[in-house]
C-alpha cells in the first residue's frame, strides 16, 4: 500500500496547525512563529517520522512541545526592553585588550631603562617612591622624575590624549601608565 508523501500532507495541515497555535498563543504573530518553528522542526526530522502513522498527531505534538518549551524559556528570561541589563552583562572582546597591550609593550620598550625600572617598581609592583629609590640607589625625587617622564613618554608614544581612557585588561599595566598622566615632564 502506498502512503502519501508526508511533506505534501504537511502543507494540507497548515491551517489546522495555525488554528491550534492560535488557541495556545492567542496572538496571530506568535501563532505564525510557532507554526513556522513546528514546520522547520518537522521538515528537518522527517527521517524520524514513521510512514503510515498519524502525521497530524506528530505535527501537533511537535507544535505543543515547542510552545511549552518556549514558555519555560520565557519564565527564565528577564524583560530588558531598554537594554540596561544587557549593557551590564556585555563584555568587551578580549582582542581589544590584547591589541592595546601589544601597543603598550612596543611603547614601553622605547623608554629608557631607568624609566621602565621606575614604572615597574612603583606602578606595577606597588613599591612606594621611597622603596623604589632605595632599590635603585637614587633619591626619591629622581624616581618621581623618572616615573613622570616615563608616563608622559608612554602617553605620547601611544597617542593618548590627556583625558582619554586607556582600556587594558591588565591592572599592572594600567597602574604603570595611569597615575600622573596629566603631569608634564
Amino acid at each position: 500500500m502506498s502512503h502519501p508523501d508526508p511533506r505534501e500532507e504537511l502543507i494540507a495541515l497548515l491551517p489546522s496547525l495555525r488554528a491550534f497555535a492560535m488557541s495556545l498563543t492567542r496572538q496571530p504573530a506568535a501563532a505564525d512563529d510557532l507554526v513556522q518553528d513546528t514546520v522547520l522542526k518537522a521538515w528537518s526530522n522527517f527521517d524520524k517520522f514513521q510512514t503510515g502513522t498519524n502525521l497530524r498527531a506528530w505535527l501537533f505534538t511537535i507544535l505543543r512541545n515547542t510552545y511549552y518549551s518556549d514558555r519555560r524559556k520565557k519564565v527564565r528570561e528577564v524583560e530588558d526592553g531598554d537594554g540596561v541589563l544587557t549593557a551590564q552583562l556585555s563584555e568587551k572582546p578580549a582582542h581589544d585588550g590584547r591589541l592595546a597591550l601589544r601597543d603598550f609593550r612596543v611603547a614601553f620598550d622605547q623608554l629608557t631603562d631607568e624609566q621602565r625600572e621606575a614604572l615597574i617598581l612603583v606602578g606595577a609592583s606597588g613599591f612606594s617612591y621611597e622603596e623604589a629609590a632605595e632599590t635603585c640607589g637614587c633619591a626619591v625625587g629622581t624616581i618621581k622624575s623618572r616615573i613622570n617622564r616615563g608616563r608622559a613618554r608612554l602617553a605620547e608614544l601611544m597617542h593618548l590624549n590627556e583625558n582619554e581612557a586607556m582600556e587594558m585588561t591588565d591592572p599592572a599595566t594600567m597602574a604603570v601608565i595611569s597615575a600622573g598622566r596629566t603631569a608634564t615632564a
